[in-house]
């Protein structure tokens, strides 16, 4: 098959490093991105405040935590605005969550949605074709941080509170929002792992967040381009949280509670700085990946239907139609001008691009 030259002509290779257009960051995009927050952290408050019963179940002790969260709330929406108004994420956004909610798909592949949030969300397999040890690690801090968040914030909210007939115990009475649905006795199994949940989550995550942190300080293609704030400083802070969360349960245990407001105020320090750093650090993954799983869907029910784009040198697959056509539309709104070279596969691409480099840069090299 003869090589477009068409291509060559009109789109290109561009040179490396070009980087890409920047999301706008007009003051449309920052209003909106404001009132989003705005709304998210007064529905936070409200729901504060009505989970509580108007407060009646609030802990003023976890006041600062509540405080945080608010802030976590109002930079999660900020962020999140923000990054849907950026031709490429838009594209994501509405292609994914729209792959997600789709009764279409549901119909044609009624297990694909589920199978997907637990393998993709839950059990990250996609990590484990990098590295067993990435993988066993990253699951380790995924369901501490999971367990510690499903603990904490409901706690911190005044959702949940525990409360004891007799004062000091030992049978005692979970409540959700003043409702009683579990009474357990605290010397039991299930009232060990009741008031000690933040301790396991503890146990999960330091070995995890250990394991990355020491494979920064090892491994030469980690330490090339990673940065103190991005990279190492979420998994300090995790490390952190959890060494002065154990220390809070040893403190309480054998030494009598000698030392406990100090380790008190240095674990309070570490969880805000930790909250209000997500929406604008290495975290705010977390709160993308569910849409890289509409992604994920979106590319599975497009493989169902046999839509399978071919390169259009080699004959050989690249990806799904829709997805080819996605990504040209991303190229073209960010006035990006080869976005036909999406219609090609890696191979390809470098071949043209060494072709195009003899014809247009080295003539007569020979």
């Amino acid at each position: 098959m003869s090589e477009p030259t068409e291509v060559l002509a009109d789109a290109p290779p561009p040179p490396p490093g070009v980087p890409g257009t920047p999301p706008p960051a007009g003051r449309s995009v920052t209003a909106r991105a404001t009132l989003a927050g705005v709304v998210v952290s007064l529905l936070l408050i409200a729901a504060i405040v009505l989970g509580s019963r108007l407060l009646r179940d609030f802990d003023s002790a976890l006041l600062p935590y509540a405080v945080a969260t608010v802030f976590l709330a109002f930079g999660v929406a900020y962020r999140y605005t923000v990054w849907v108004s950026a031709p490429g994420a838009r594209r994501l956004f509405k292609r994914g969550f729209g792959s997600f909610f789709s009764v279409a798909n549901f119909k044609k592949a009624p297990t694909a949605l589920p199978r997907m949030i637990a393998t993709y969300l839950g059990f990250q397999k996609f990590l484990g074709a990098r590295s067993r040890g990435r993988w066993a690690a990253h699951q380790l801090i995924f369901w501490g941080c999971l367990l510690a968040a499903a603990i904490t914030f409901p706690l911190t909210w005044g959702w949940f509170t525990f409360t004891s007939d007799s004062g000091a115990g030992p049978g005692y009475a979970m409540r959700i929002w003043g409702f009683k649905v579990l009474g357990f006795d605290s010397l039991s199994i299930l009232g060990w792992l009741m008031f000690h949940g933040l301790d396991i989550a503890a146990v999960l995550v330091i070995p995890g967040a250990s394991y990355f942190l020491w494979r920064r300080m090892k491994d030469r293609g980690a330490i090339t381009g990673q940065r103190f704030a991005y990279d190492l400083l979420p998994l300090i802070c995790l490390i952190v949280i959890s060494v002065t969360g154990l220390l809070l349960t040893f403190s309480s245990i054998f030494l009598h509670g000698g030392g406990y407001e100090f380790l008190a105020i240095l674990h309070m320090v570490s969880v805000v700085f930790t909250l209000i750093y997500i929406p604008f650090g290495k975290f705010f993954h977390i709160v993308q990946r569910p849409a890289a799983v509409g992604m994920q869907l979106f590319k599975y029910t497009a493989r169902q239907d046999e839509q399978v784009f071919a390169c259009k040198r080699c004959g050989e697959p690249v990806d799904t139609a829709p997805y080819v056509e996605n990504l040209r539309g991303t190229m073209k709104d960010l006035k990006l001008d080869f976005d036909a070279w999406a219609e090609y596969c890696p191979r390809c691409k470098r071949v043209l691009r060494g072709n195009a480099y003899l014809t247009h840069v080295k003539k007569g090299f020979k």
